[in-house]
């Protein structure tokens, strides 16, 4: 198993990138997400792997850092999922924002990658559901869907999904939907 390349990076022809790596070019699939951090060619450039081997091929991906490679390894354990179609989620929504979709059983935010239809959403929502960081979003108990709306409010509001996470996790047990905005808000403003 190739877990790690380091090398010059010769090439970028998205999805695909060239790296040597001491004379050997490693052609390597990358989701877009990696692909945009990556640096000018003719520079070095470090990526974690995952090798699939198929009857007709030796197949290479590239993640800029393990968690995008540990939820594509998820990814490609659900049923009807190949490498090219979790590659497209990664590319459309960063790990952390997947992890979110799937805590807070959002088929909608799915159903906007390409290639994601109703059914494959709603099986990796079922699928996934406890393997991809479950922390991440979620609220015990009844102040869920409180926390939810709240969320859902700033989206709304023009904050990224980073700043509007945040902001829900400081709210209090209890809190109204009204008081949630507003103490989030609050936090935001900061």
């Amino acid at each position: 198993m190739i877990g790690r390349i380091a090398g010059t990076l010769l090439e970028k022809n998205p999805p695909r990138v060239l790296v040597d790596v001491n004379g050997v070019g490693y052609e390597i699939d990358v989701p877009m997400s990696t692909f945009y951090s990556l640096p000018q060619t003719g520079e070095r450039v470090t990526l974690l792997t995952h090798l699939t081997v198929r009857e007709d091929a030796h197949l290479l991906y590239g993640f800029a850092n393990a968690q995008e490679r540990q939820t594509f390894r998820e990814l490609i354990k659900v049923s009807g999922i190949g490498a090219r179609t979790a590659l497209a989620v990664l590319s459309g929504m960063s790990a952390g924002e997947l992890a979110q979709a799937v805590t807070l059983q959002q088929a909608d935010r799915l159903i906007k990658v390409p290639g994601i239809g109703k059914k494959t959403a709603e099986r990796l929502l079922l699928e996934l559901k406890g393997k991809l960081g479950a922390d991440l979003g979620a609220v015990s108990g009844a102040a869920h869907d409180h926390s939810y709306d709240v969320l859902n409010a700033l989206l709304a509001l023009g904050y990224s999904e980073r700043e509007a996470l945040a902001a829900t996790k400081t709210l209090p047990a209890g809190a109204t939907v009204s008081d949630g905005i507003k103490l989030a808000l609050k936090a935001l403003s900061k």
